[in-house]
């Protein structure tokens, strides 16, 4: 089983490994305590026959640790750094972020999570090279200890300076405030992020610290829960950005890791159903009810960032690369001062949510303009365990934008759905054309909630010219949770040119990362058939302010592997930046490896072929607005459940199931192919 708990809905995928089918639910999330929804999922599956002590496998994709950063509700973090230096963290980049940032006149940097108050010098020095320059000073760090007691501290960030070409220190420091205080919670830059460049490795291990707290209080609190349940004693693991998961008990040691939790899991699952439909290149579309995240996936394999910013915060962890912008049914839509609409940032959430759940709200959001338009079935949502009231969406579009604007109810509904279509056109855009990309090239995944509500339009203005919508949208998140192998990674930084390097340094640099990960696999349970090792050597023009990784075939390296592989290190550089300078020194800063631990592959049951016209699938018709078809017309609904491998259908039409309804436009065509996904085209 698996449980995706969104802003919104939390998702639950229980998956029967004999049958390769699969059931799902969808339960209202719980901002205020996330684990009371997967306890209530828990409850509703045990009077659907599924009782916890059946469940063998859980998996866990979480927003807790990224709602406590963006929210600004993490942990009281205390921060320790080599005397000298405690200006680091405040002086961060030394100016404003790029983008958008540069042009905003009012800018300011976030508050700091740990502050000047709570920011402690720890008398010690490691040279560049590793030597201890200045021994650590223990009444330094006795110090340090009653300051972060004046300070109520509940967590520390330790980063001294060069603690990564030696730790000694700094687990000497950890040592010491772990036995003066069991409850704080700890993160070393040496055990997370043992890499080069001071500013992000601290930044990183702050972040860990303010979310850490948080994400470990809930872990424990939910698996004593489980553990009451007997809901997989013995299998529980964690959902981390890096497209990987990671054993539950272990997650908040690395909570930083779990930031993009939940879109990972999407991404997982998309390129995993396009994969077995033979698709290779693709864009995942994940809107769900407060957010829309994009990612690329090309020749199979997502893109990886080692370098991320998340509410403001600089974060060095290989994350996929997913674009986030806020727009989800629950965005609100405003009128401003100057008349002018806007959709977003603002979301109603899953309390009191949009107006036309009837919980008390009053705002104006996308779900309500669809409802207006008709695309949403307002009697009957989750197999009718909801129902939308259309009264009320009316109302507050009525009131919040077609009045202020002057506008009729319709075309105040679809000027919401326009703007918030071009947002997350926008964002598709930023990770593929404004990168070299050409859409025409990718398919369009879209899935959740409402993914599949918005994709064909935007896919028809943006030129893509097919859509692979896969059988279970607002749950595909939690089915990628199933498909996610377990995966860390090890990173280590030795700045060396590469002629003076050998291949036999290389080879033992590369040995000692895999050591550790071989025990912590084994640790797992995984057997060293089922390891997987990925090795990367992060390069740079000498002088340059980054890298880029540069894979390596195998290990041990050959003579003439350095020289080849930094001959690939400029094919690299001029496809990600347009030019290359293969007559300059390139320097080696980074070792990189990917361990990972294969879980059995999951088999999804194949589709029944059609036996009869796709029209026995058809569930009535519901007037919806296509511009392109004269406004509001009669289209037809199609049941998804009754749809069949090979079945075909032409838009402007509607195909409702319990997790999410899809818009067909007028333009184009739908094939039923034997996954069960639909693959939409333009029509000729």
């Amino acid at each position: 089983m698996t449980v995706d708990t969104g802003g919104t809905f939390s998702d639950f995928v229980v998956f029967d490994e004999e049958t390769g089918t699969y059931r799902i639910l969808k339960v209202p999330s719980t901002p205020d305590d996330p684990g009371r929804a997967v306890l209530n999922g828990l409850e509703l599956l045990r009077e659907q026959g599924v009782r916890p002590e059946q469940i063998g496998f859980f998996s866990h994709g979480t927003t807790v640790a990224t709602n406590a950063l963006l929210e600004e509700r993490g942990a009281r973090v205390g921060l320790a750094v080599t005397a000298g230096f405690r200006g680091i963290y405040e002086t961060a980049e030394q100016s404003r972020p790029y983008g958008p940032a540069v042009f905003d006149l009012g800018y300011s940097k976030p508050a700091p999570l740990a502050p000047p108050s709570r920011t402690v010098e720890i008398t010690e020095r490691i040279g560049a090279q590793g030597q201890v320059r200045v021994e650590l000073d223990e009444r330094s760090v006795r110090d340090a200890i009653a300051v972060f007691e004046a300070e109520r501290v509940e967590s520390v960030a330790i980063c001294l300076l060069f603690s990564f070409m030696c730790p000694d220190h700094e687990q000497r420091v950890a040592r010491a405030f772990r036995e003066a205080h069991p409850e704080w919670w700890i993160s070393t830059s040496s055990d997370l992020l043992p890499q080069i460049r001071e500013y992000y490795r601290l930044s990183t291990v702050v972040v860990n610290a303010y979310v850490s707290a948080v994400l470990g209080r809930y872990v424990e609190q939910l698996g004593d829960r489980l553990d009451e349940l007997k809901v997989a004693p013995a299998s529980r693991f964690t959902m981390q950005s890096n497209g990987g998961s990671a054993p539950f008990k272990s997650t908040s040691a690395r909570a930083v890791g779990t930031i993009l939790s939940g879109p990972a899991g999407g991404v997982t699952a998309g390129s995993a159903l396009a994969a077995a439909a033979g698709i290779d290149d693709i864009v995942t579309f994940d809107m769900g009810g407060t957010s829309c995240d994009v990612a690329l996936i090309q020749n199979g394999e997502p893109l990886i960032s080692d370098r991320n910013k998340i509410g403001g915060r600089d974060i060095a962890l290989p994350m996929l690369d997913i674009n986030t912008v806020s727009a989800g049914g629950g965005t609100v839509a405003t009128v401003d001062a100057h008349g002018a609409l806007h959709v977003g940032p603002q979301s109603a959430g899953a309390v009191p949510g949009p107006a036309c759940y009837g919980r008390g709200g009053d705002q104006a959001t996308v779900t309500d303009a669809n409802v207006v338009l008709g695309y949403l079935n307002p009697t009957e949502i989750l197999g009718g365990a909801m129902s939308l009231n259309r009264d009320l969406a009316e109302t507050a579009i009525r009131a919040k934008v077609a009045e202020p604007l002057g506008l009729d109810l319709l075309r105040a509904a679809a000027g919401i759905v326009e703007i918030v279509n071009v947002k997350m056109g926008e964002a598709i855009k930023a990770i593929s054309t404004e990168r070299g990309f050409d859409l025409r090239e990718f398919t369009l995944v879209p899935f959740g909630g409402a993914g599949p509500l918005h994709a064909g339009r935007i896919a028809v203005d943006l030129g893509v010219p097919r859509l692979l919508i896969p059988p279970a949208p607002g749950a595909t998140s939690a089915l990628g949770l199933l498909m996610s192998n377990v995966k860390h990674d090890y990173v280590r930084s030795r700045l060396t040119d590469i002629e003076r390097l050998s291949a036999d340094e290389v080879t033992d640099l590369f040995e000692r990362l895999r050591g550790p990960a071989v025990e912590q696999l084994a640790q797992e349970g995984f057997a060293p058939e089922r390891m997987r090792f990925r090795y990367f050597l992060d390069m740079r023009y000498a002088g340059q302010g980054y890298e880029n990784p540069v894979p390596v075939d195998s290990v041990p390296l050959a003579d003439g592997d350095l020289a080849r592989y930094r001959s690939r290190f400029d094919e690299i550089h001029r496809n990600c930046h347009g030019h290359a300078a293969p007559g300059q020194p390139v320097e080696v800063v980074n070792y990189r490896l990917e361990a990972t631990g294969v879980v059995p592959k999951v088999e999804l049951a194949r589709l029944e072929e059609a036996d009869g016209p796709v029209e026995a699938a058809l569930a009535g018709t519901r007037r919806a607005y296509f511009a392109g078809a004269g406004g509001m017309v009669d289209v037809p609904v199609y049941d998804r459940h009754g749809l069949r491998a090979g079945h075909r259908f032409a838009g402007p039409a509607l195909v409702d199931q319990y997790d999410a309804t899809t818009v067909i436009c007028p333009e184009q065509v739908v094939t039923v192919d034997p996954i069960g996904n639909l693959i939409v085209e333009l029509a000729g």
